[in-house]
């Protein structure tokens, strides 16, 4: 409760009312303490006293106007049950958003209308998307679920619940759509599609229209959508609870039965379902029971082909499907069998045996009718042993046949839930993890409640408690557990209610105690209800007026439950005769429908409960599971698998009753949110920690954000030390003893620096490995620009050397005069210079001279001195030293004589002396030439220092004199010195030695270190010349191996050419034979034969190649190969001489020969061979001189790079292998060409062509302009069109691709077409194309994430299209001459190529269109192009996030420089291929559509981008992008007028939105946006500062009568369509004329086999 402080004067206050619930009124005067009355003003003026005697009773406070339809009510100041009430209120008739947050709930009202708001452009919006920075939709909950089982790889649960028509049904189906979307499978069938189609198909065998809900489900279903380890949907599992059998047989008043029924009824007029005998639904007793057959906009015919289809989807025949319609259309039929009472008392009845309804029935299942009217009306029992049959009442036969109706449908509900099981099982692969919807039925209360809705309101109840428990006590339990300091929150727990039902002697207990009792019935069951719970229970109550009924108090309502029928539905029984019918029927479906069970077994879940089969003997062949029991069961298995996933709540509201579009009824909405804990929700989700690790999952998960030493052993510590660095708040986190608990939004926060951190190594990661590739790349560059350096240099040189050469002789010519002129002012200048020079020297030299004399006497006199005194002292000390060595000497002397004396008398000693003293010379004459050398080092050395000391001794000097001069300049200036300066003096020379001293060490110690690099250097240099002695001789070796290669060529070619001479011998073996042949035929004219002229029979053709120029050239062995001997077109016969004459004279062969042989066979065949002999040894020497110059170049290459010992050895190498693998290549392809030509050319033929070549050679005549135009083609032979096709397109490198220029391969595929087209083989030409179009399109899907290959393969198909549309022979060429068109029709392969075209544009803007959809949002709302706008903008957060969030980093760089460097991107590679302007601008059109698409539809959702500052951050990234546009003169494609409606929101955001005038000029300006976009921004426009205001409700309906005007025409659309695609045009260009000369192919394609014609 607020404090009393805040009750104010003018203060809003919410008090009750018995209509509205709660009302809005304001304080007339402050409250004060003590008061018993406030007074108050109604919002209708009238001024009441409201009583607050005790304090608590004050009224709650109302919220901010600023919170007034806030998008959470968690971020509410005020938590209570009117401001909560109030804002639903609010969003859903003023804003008409009909979602809310509350916490982790979604709180969802049925608007009861179609809102454009579930389209495929929403789910792109909420795709990857925070739940925080969106507005609440359903695909919100979809997407947080969706990517925390991929982030946690846990289960998720999201529970849909609420009332009878509150929308919990569509909600799920919305939700399925979207994991389908988000999760899509692609396989033969698609998963995702599968799940969807299941829809369908369940709403029309499980939903029916009732009062409250014109598509209520009257069954449970929880969906387990299962995905894979990539997040795709790989499988679905469905189960089914309690399907409401009664309404198979029954349907209460403006109620209808299910939807399937009434589908079949309105199809009965299809072909196919005649055999099905249907009526109209009226004429049914099972469909026309409540009287209101059709539902308003609902097509029974339309929806029933939706489920054909959803059937077809998941995999079931249509056979399959027409059994399945056998069965419900049998179902209708069996409510209409007339059963008949007869006998007294109506104690039998009977079926009378012409009833066409039974007749029907037993058709269509395939059973004998009257064996089922029989068991219809009779049962059989066991007495005594014996078994007796006995018939049934009227009434009893009607109930059996019901009976026997809600079986067969119940079965075939479970086989039809098994089969959609199955189908969507169909993967192989398990389930990774899953995402559970639960659809069941809401809490029901109506006039009359049976059993039906006991076991509904039971599961509601279980429902409510996993709630409770879930957002209540299990939050307040954990917080106590983990010793949280928390303030336990009292809430309603429905255990009592729950153990009423469930418990020991329960509610379901004593019913299924009831039913096993043989007279068991209702009222029995009905009075032990009262005698055990009645005064025992607070949730059990007894009517006052009834005695066959009982109440319970639900967690909801109070419901009063009707006991009649409690045990028959209880038991769910049909007898066992029927059934045995069925399961002999001839129908394969029928028949396993009711396949016996084993007794006792529990049914599978897909369908819970069953029911059980009756017959005589009651005890033996009942089941012994009840419907309660079963569902019990079930429901409870439910609940542990809830509570084995993360569940995620959608509470749905009814708004209504009426079910009128955007009506709201306080009554009832508040009703739903006492009943459904949503208000409990704000109040424990405001206060606690929704967030929560375990130590070791926090460690685990955030190891890379802790800091210091980590302790795996005490991990709470290492939490505990390091988070305080990563959250400052210390009340952001709490520490438990397992756990640590977060408040809202932190766990983002955590999530932001750990993607961050990963971030940073993973681009540390993609530094190195790009640095090395880069490294790589660079080394291969500099390797080729050193190549082209070389021979660029190498050209510069040789110009520069002529250069030089021409302007020597200008230069010794300046040189000599320029010389001479200096020369003459040299002499004169010298000549005045050493005149002056000597008039100073001189001056200097006597003055110098006098001062030498001066010195010179003192120093003459101090000498005489000094060596007088000298010479007395060495006189004196030399005396005595003499004296002394004469003693020593003389006694030394006289020893030694005596020794010489002795020594002299022997002759050895003599020669031992001798030998000794020449041994003793040698190594004096050594030692001295060693001390000589070393003296001269030593000189040496002495002399650089002398040199190096003088040098210092002139510095000294120099420094001595400057000293001296300053200090006569001071002495002069101060004659009287002090001591304190003679002293510094002292220190400064002292100093000044000091660093003389040090400065010497210094240089030492730089010599030592020179030495030490002299021998680092020279064993560098060693070491260097053993590498460089190794290189040698491994490019030696690789030279001598690349010289054997070419030699082991060299004798291939060798035999190559022995083989052209063996073929030459074949031709001369040939000649004989024809010789032979002539004189055969001379023979026989002797006879008297008369033969004609062989030229006659043996025609030839015009020849398709070019003239002759020098020698003749024979037609390609492909062209020879289609000529036919007998073609019929262009016979020349053989008439004519001149052809032979003139060929014989060009190729040098002398007619005598030829003219002495008689005959005229023989004389041509003579010539013929002749003249191929000579020809084609000419083609032989030439061919072979040619190789060898080519051998001998090859040979000199090798020596000429081992001589060079450059880099580039190995690549020439390589050249030479590639060199001699092409010339291998061509000798292969003219070996073949003459075995082809052994076999298919006469020789006939081929002078025939070489004949009629050189005539038009020397003919002077010109030749028509359309023979002229078939030159410059290329041949491709047919044998090579596939690696034309894989060297050119499909294998091509993307730096080799990128490198060619723009349309060569176009241009090379047109001109071998053109060839092939010229050699008229159509099937070919054809297949040529062909296999082009499918060639590119390989190209495409393998390079297809490559802007720039996609480009370059779009232009080569732009520009084949174009070239075979300009050539077409169905175009017109009148203006046009010098084309000549193709004679085979390719309009089909300009089609495909148009295709491809499209194709290739597409899969290019796909590729742009991916990089850019991560960084649209982030660039164009998020990102600070203008720094200081957001600044003092602070982002509320809302308490709605948990631990499960997905808490997304931004996308790295996502800045608009982002976006203009992919739109440069793109433009580049496009430009880069010369492709039309025109498609540049269709292209850009397309991105920025989607750009401003995409930024506005995210604005539209997102409630903290609609504010002041970021609509002027708009602006400026808008003019961004026009300005780049404009810059590349994009302007024009209708990319700018794209962008208008983000311009017209920027000017929106930036308006003023107070006055009517405001309003006017705000719908004037925004034409380019929608109605429903201008209200939504002006809805969640949020101020960011406190100078702003909030949109009153007053102007945005103003705007919104304003807006009513224009509505017309315009769709009621709120998002764009960011997939719209708009068609794309190719026009046609012209071509330039193509060449193969103007072509420069690179020898990178390995496209040489190709022929220049």
């Amino acid at each position: 409760m607020a404090t009393t402080e805040l009750y104010t004067k003018g203060a809003c206050v919410w008090v009750p009312d018995p209509e509205a619930v709660w009302v809005s009124a304001q304080l007339l005067r402050e409250y004060r303490p003590g008061d018993q009355q406030i007074l108050i003003q109604h919002a209708d003026g009238t001024e009441t006293e409201y009583p607050v005697m005790p304090p608590s009773s004050l009224p709650p406070l109302g919220n901010p106007d600023i919170l007034e339809g806030e998008n959470d009510l968690t971020a509410l100041t005020f938590l209570h049950e009117p401001a909560v009430l109030h804002n639903l209120r609010v969003r859903f008739l003023d804003y008409s958003s009909i979602y809310t947050y509350c916490g982790i709930v979604l709180v969802a009202l049925n608007p009861y209308e179609q809102l454009p708001i579930y389209g495929e452009e929403v789910i792109d919006a909420y795709s990857g998307q925070d739940m925080a920075d969106m507005e609440p939709h359903i695909f919100s909950v979809a997407e947080d679920a969706y990517r925390t089982m991929i982030r946690e790889e846990k289960n998720q649960s999201i529970i849909i619940s609420g009332e009878s028509g509150s929308g919990k049904t569509v909600s799920a189906k919305f939700t399925m759509r979207y994991f389908a979307v988000v999760g899509g499978a692609t396989q033969q069938t698609s998963v995702e599609e599968k799940v969807l189609a299941s829809n369908p198909i369940m709403e029309a065998i499980g939903n029916a229209k009732t009062t409250r809900n014109d598509n209520s489900s009257r069954f449970g279903k929880y969906i387990e959508i299962g995905f894979g380890h990539k997040g795709d949907i790989i499988g679905a599992n469905m189960r089914t609870y309690l399907l409401e059998k009664s309404r198979v047989v029954f349907q209460a008043a403006e109620e209808r039965n299910y939807h399937i029924f009434y589908q079949l009824c309105a199809s009965k007029d299809l072909p196919e379902f005649r055999s099905l005998k249907l009526d109209s639904a009226e004429n049914f007793r099972y469909t026309n029971q409540g009287r209101n057959l059709h539902i308003p906009d609902t097509d029974d015919a339309v929806e029933l082909e939706r489920t054909r289809n959803a059937f077809t989807i998941l995999g079931v025949q249509p056979d399959q499907q027409m059994e399945i319609f056998h069965v419900m259309a049998a179902i209708l039929h069996l409510g209409n069998v007339n059963i008949q009472a007869s006998g007294r008392g109506g104690e039998r009845s009977y079926v009378d045996a012409h009833d066409r309804s039974l007749a029907i029935f037993a058709k269509l299942l395939g059973v004998e009718g009257a064996q089922m009217a029989q068991w219809l009306c009779h049962r059989r029992l066991a007495v005594g042993g014996e078994m007796l049959v006995k018939p049934m009442t009227g009434q009893q036969a009607i109930e059996a046949r019901d009976a026997l109706g809600k079986h067969m449908y119940e079965q075939l509900f479970t086989w039809t839930v098994q089969r959609l099981n199955s189908s969507l099982r169909a993967h192989r692969q398990q389930p990774k993890s899953y995402i559970g919807v639960l659809d069941i039925y809401g809490f029901e209360t109506f006039h009359r409640n049976s059993f039906e809705q006991f076991c509904i309101n039971y599961a509601n109840e279980k429902l409510q408690q996993q709630f409770n428990r879930h957002v209540f006590q299990l939050e307040q339990e954990e917080y106590l557990r983990e010793q949280l300091p928390w303030n336990r929150i009292e809430f309603s727990d429905n255990q009592p209610c729950i153990a009423l039902i469930e418990g020991q002697l329960g509610l379901l207990d004593l019913l299924d105690e009831e039913c096993k009792m043989p007279k068991g019935s209702d009222e029995n069951w009905a009075q032990k209800l009262y005698d055990q719970h009645l005064n025992h229970s607070a949730h059990f109550r007894k009517p006052r007026m009834s005695n066959n009924a009982f109440i319970v108090l639900h967690f909801a309502d109070m419901v009063q439950y009707e006991c009649d029928g409690f045990l028959d539905k209880n038991r769910d029984t049909a007898f066992e005769e029927p059934i045995n019918i069925l399961r002999a029927s001839q129908s394969e479906l029928v028949a396993e429908l009711f396949q016996k069970e084993p007794a006792g077994e529990v049914l599978p879940n897909s369908s819970l409960p069953n029911g059980s089969l009756r017959s005589g003997k009651r005890a033996h062949r009942e089941h012994k599971l009840t419907v309660g029991f079963q569902f019990r069961q079930s429901l409870q298995l439910l609940m542990e698998t809830l509570n084995s996933t993360t569940p995620h709540y959608v509470r749905c509201i009814k708004p209504n009753d009426l079910k009128q579009p955007f009506l709201f009824d306080p009554k009832r909405a508040v009703q739903q949110l006492r009943a459904c804990g949503v208000l409990e929700t704000i109040r424990i989700s405001a206060a606690g920690y929704p967030s929560r690790w375990t130590y070791e999952e926090f460690f685990t998960r955030y190891r890379v954000l802790l800091h210091g030493s980590l302790s795996t052993d005490d991990l709470r510590r290492s939490c505990q030390r390091t988070l305080s660095d990563l959250i400052p708040d210390p009340e952001q986190y709490c520490f438990g003893k397992t756990k640590v608990f977060f408040r809202a939004g932190q766990v983002a926060v955590l999530e932001k620096l750990r993607g961050d951190k990963l971030h940073a190594a993973g681009v540390l990661i993609q530094s190195w490995v790009r640095g090395w590739l880069q490294r790589k790349q660079y080394q291969k560059l500099r390797w080729a620009a050193l190549i082209v350096q070389r021979y660029t240099r190498g050209t510069l040189a040789r110009r520069l050397a002529w250069s030089l050469r021409y302007t020597r002789a200008a230069l010794i010519i300046q040189k000599t005069y320029r010389m001479l002129a200096v020369r003459q002012l040299y002499l004169t200048i010298r000549e005045a210079a050493i005149k002056i020079q000597s008039f100073i020297r001189g001056t200097q030299a006597r003055r110098i001279y006098r001062q030498m004399l001066v010195e010179q006497a003192v120093v003459f006199l101090q000498a005489r001195v000094r060596g007088w005194l000298a010479r007395c002292r060495f006189r004196h000390i030399r005396g005595a030293v003499v004296y002394l060595q004469c003693c020593v000497r003389r006694w030394a002397a006289r020893k030694e004589l005596r020794q010489l004396r002795a020594e002299a008398r022997s002759v050895e000693k003599y020669r031992e002396l001798n030998k000794g003293m020449e041994v003793k010379l040698m190594q004096l004459q050594l030692r001295a030439d060693q001390q000589a050398r070393e003296s001269a080092s030593l000189r040496e050395t002495l002399k650089a220092e002398r040199e190096a000391y003088s040098t210092e001794l002139e510095q000294l000097r120099s420094s001595l004199q400057k000293l001296q001069t300053q200090l006569r300049e001071n002495v002069i200036a101060a004659p009287l010195i002090t001591e304190k300066k003679e002293e510094e003096r002292r220190r400064a020379e002292e100093r000044h030695a000091q660093e003389i001293l040090h400065l010497k060490q210094e240089i030492e110690a730089i010599r030592d270190k020179r030495d030490a690099l002299e021998k680092e250097k020279d064993d560098l240099a060693i070491r260097l010349q053993e590498q460089e002695k190794s290189r040698q001789e491994t490019h030696q070796q690789t030279v001598d191996e690349a010289d054997a290669s070419v030699r082991a060529e060299l004798e291939e070619e060798r035999r190559r050419y022995q083989s052209l001479l063996r073929e030459f011998t074949r031709l001369e073996q040939r000649y004989d034979n024809l010789r032979d042949m002539s004189m055969f035929s001379n023979n026989e004219r002797s006879r008297g034969h008369r033969r004609t002229d062989s030229s006659v029979s043996l025609e030839a053709l015009s020849p398709v190649s070019t003239p002759f120029s020098s020698s003749p050239i024979f037609p390609s062995p492909e062209e020879v190969r289609r000529v036919s001997v007998t073609s019929p077109t262009d016979r020349r016969p053989w008439s004519s001489e001149q052809p032979m004459d003139v060929l014989m004279e060009n190729v040098g062969v002398a007619k005598d020969t030829a003219e002495k042989m008689k005959g005229e066979d023989l004389k041509h065949a003579y010539d013929a061979v002749r003249v191929a002999n000579k020809f084609l040894e000419t083609q032989l020497l030439s061919q072979r001189a040619q190789w060898e110059e080519e051998i001998s170049a090859l040979r000199m290459k090798p020596h000429e790079a081992r001589d060079r010992g450059d880099t580039a050895g190995d690549a020439e190498i390589k050249d030479l292998a590639e060199q001699v693998a092409v010339r291998d290549q061509e000798c292969s392809r003219l070996r073949r060409e003459l075995k082809e030509l052994k076999h298919t050319v006469t020789l006939r033929r081929i002078l025939s062509y070489a004949g009629l070549a050189m005539v038009e050679s020397q003919d002077p005549s010109p030749a028509p302009e359309k023979n002229q135009m078939l030159t410059g083609l290329l041949e491709c032979r047919k044998k090579d069109e596939n690696k034309l096709i894989k060297n050119l397109i499909t294998d091509v490198r993307v730096e080799v691709g990128l490198s060619l220029p723009s349309g060569l391969a176009a241009r090379v595929l047109f001109l071998c077409i053109r060839q092939v087209d010229c050699s008229g083989d159509q099937t070919r030409v054809k297949g040529l194309c062909v296999a082009s179009v499918g060639g590119i399109k390989n190209g495409l899907k393998k390079h297809g994430n490559d802007l720039d290959m996609t480009a370059m393969w779009l232009k080569n198909a732009y520009l084949l299209k174009d070239l075979l549309q300009q050539h077409s022979p169905r175009k017109d060429m009148k203006g046009s001459e010098e084309l000549v068109p193709l004679v085979t029709d390719v309009q089909e392969s300009v089609r495909a190529l148009s295709d491809l075209c499209i194709q290739a544009y597409q899969q290019l803007l796909s590729i742009s269109e991916s990089r850019l959809q991560p960084i649209i949002v982030p660039a164009m709302l998020e990102s600070e192009t203008i720094s200081g706008l957001s600044g003092s903008s602070v982002k509320m957060s809302s308490g709605r996030k948990r631990a499960a969030s997905d808490p997304r980093a931004p996308a790295e760089g996502a800045s608009m420089s982002a976006v203009l460097r992919e739109l440069g991107a793109l433009h580049t590679a496009l430009s880069r291929q010369d492709l039309p302007s025109g498609l540049l601008e269709q292209a850009f059109h397309q991105l920025i559509y989607l750009l401003a698409a995409t930024t506005l539809n995210s604005l539209l959702l997102r409630k903290d981008m609609c504010c002041w500052n970021r609509g002027l951050q708009i602006r400026y990234n808008v003019s961004l992008l026009e300005e780049w546009l404009r810059s590349r003169s994009l302007q024009t494609g209708g990319a700018v007028t794209a962008l208008e409606p983000l311009i017209q929101v920027a000017q929106l955001l930036q308006m003023g939105k107070k006055t009517e005038a405001d309003g006017q000029a705000m719908v004037k300006t925004c034409n380019a946006l929608t109605n429903q976009q201008i209200v939504k921004i002006l809805s969640l426009y949020t101020p960011q500062s406190d100078t702003e205001e909030r949109v009153t409700l007053n102007f945005i309906r103003i705007v919104q009568g304003l807006l009513k005007v224009r509505s017309e025409g315009q769709p009621p659309q709120l998002l764009r369509d960011v997939r719209r695609v708009f068609p794309v045009t190719f026009p046609y260009q012209k071509p330039a004329p193509v060449s193969a000369a103007q072509l420069k192919i690179p020898e990178s394609l390995k496209i040489s086999f190709l022929r220049r014609i």
